[in-house]
């Protein structure tokens, strides 16, 4: 057995500095500074964007809403879907530690009791019949793969990387959760603000239509001269069903979002005005992007995990050596099994060479060098939709603002222009037909103005969950 130690000193030692397959290198991050196309135009106004700051992984407290953060850190306590990705994650976890227990020395209890029959005449001997005995065996093996190439070693790399990227993965889902909750109490708000102006408007028709009834009365109006009012107020009506309807869905997907059955929880009112716009925005430098936002992270895990399969499979292509120990009791009785004279072992190395496999193993080295080149690409098609995505939300948002203004003014000047055509037609001044028109154009801008609010928090909101803000437990 003293001859055999250098040959397993060595062997160790081999395996100690030999890894196959490339080691991984993290991309460089692209070499811009900034998001816009030349061309976009001006930024934002209004909000401050400022790349120094850090943004805080509550980013929906930037909203300024109490209601809205009771909501996100609801969903976040109750959602399946958080569920979902965290359990997706302890199952990562779990297989890393799996391949890094694989890496450890291996020691198997063994324990047998058979019934056999010793064919005598096999051994020569004839005129002596065959008997039948019991044996029993007890005992251990320990085995330990010097992992010679580093196959394992690339192993437990691998699955360190997966984990890596899916924690990175469940982080995503965080930022996803958190700004569908923030999207749809924007939606649920403007909807029951679209909600308050139509009524408003359905009030103002009701309004019109007595003031021509009034006409009437006094004769000094067909009666003829209602039926475009009475239209109207019913068109507004039949308005109101449909705005109902997309209120509910809203509260509905919003139940599902904090993990509610509809019928055991109630959305609170959360009012558009009370739902603030952010005085500055953290906006990250497209080079601290890529080393923040969970999804870029994530497709570099990926390609990490792809890496290292490329040594995988060239290791598989080696000699693998290990070290085996054996030790066992045997005997015919159990009286017997623990005497010295039934004890047995053995130990020494083992080489487990690959001679002929068809090519196979060439070809899975080949798989696993072109599924690397796909995991590099899918990393880069990442990080440029991340770009794109963003500098569309900041052109968005400078559209957003843009919007805002000229709906103010309209509606402003809509407004005025409606109650001026209705005290001329009060007095005798004016038609019917322009007191008409004058409030679908105010109602029209009214609608435009809600509508252009809840688009800019919207897109804020979606410029937050694209900038990647990760939790603080994040990988």
């Amino acid at each position: 057995m003293h001859k055999r130690i250098p040959l397993i000193l060595t062997l160790a030692f081999l395996a100690s500095c030999t890894t196959t397959g490339p080691d991984f290198v993290p991309p460089q991050a692209p070499a811009v500074g900034t998001y816009a196309m030349p061309g976009d135009g001006a930024g934002p106004d209004g909000v401050r964007l400022t790349p120094e700051a850090s943004m805080d992984a509550s980013w929906w407290k930037a909203f300024g809403s109490a209601h809205l953060d009771a909501l996100v850190e609801q969903a976040l306590a109750y959602s399946p879907t958080l569920d979902s990705a965290n359990a997706a994650l302890a199952r990562a976890q779990a297989l890393e530690s799996v391949q890094r227990g694989g890496a450890l020395p291996k020691v198997d209890a063994t324990g047998s009791v058979s019934l056999e029959r010793i064919n005598t005449a096999g051994f020569g001997i004839t005129g002596f019949p065959s008997p039948t005995i019991n044996l029993y065996s007890l005992g251990s093996d320990v085995s330990f793969d010097l992992d010679l190439f580093g196959g394992q070693k690339r192993r437990i790399e691998q699955a360190a990387a997966k984990t890596e990227a899916q924690a990175y993965r469940t982080s995503a889902a965080y930022l996803t959760l958190t700004g569908q909750v923030v999207s749809r109490v924007i939606e649920l708000a403007a909807l029951r603000a679209e909600l308050t102006e139509l009524d408003d408007m359905i009030a103002g028709d009701q309004k019109t239509l007595q003031m021509i009834q009034r006409g009437v009365e006094a004769g000094g109006e067909p009666r003829s001269a209602t039926n475009t009012s009475d239209a109207q107020l019913a068109e507004d009506e039949a308005r109101r069903p449909p705005l109902l309807y997309q209120i509910a869905i809203t509260r509905h997907a919003l139940a599902l979002l904090v993990g509610k059955a509809p019928a055991e929880w109630r959305a609170p009112d959360i009012e558009l005005a009370d739902i603030a716009v952010p005085a500055d925005f953290p906006l990250s430098l497209p080079s601290t992007l890529v080393r923040q936002r969970p999804d870029i992270r994530a497709a570099e895990a990926d390609l990490h995990a792809a890496t290292a399969a490329i040594g995988i499979a060239e290791a598989g292509r080696y000699p693998n050596v290990s070290l085996d120990a054996a030790f066992a009791f045997t005997a015919l009785s159990p009286d017997d099994l623990f005497q010295y004279d039934s004890s047995g072992w053995s130990a020494g190395p083992s080489i487990t060479a690959p001679l002929f496999h068809g090519g196979s193993l060439k070809a899975r080295q080949a798989a696993a060098v072109a599924e690397a080149r796909k995991a590099d690409a899918a990393y880069r098609q990442t990080v440029l939709s991340a770009f794109v995505q963003v500098a569309d939300l900041l052109s968005a948002i400078s559209r957003d603002q843009q919007l805002i203004a000229a709906q103010t003014r309209a509606s402003d000047i809509a407004v005025e222009n409606a109650r001026l055509a209705s005290i001329s037609f009060e007095n005798g001044a004016g038609s019917l037909l322009s007191v008409i028109d004058a409030q679908r154009q105010a109602q029209r801008a009214r609608f435009g103005l809600v509508d252009s609010q809840a688009r800019l928090r919207s897109d804020l909101a979606a410029l937050y969950v694209a900038t990647g803000p990760l939790p603080a437990d994040a990988y």
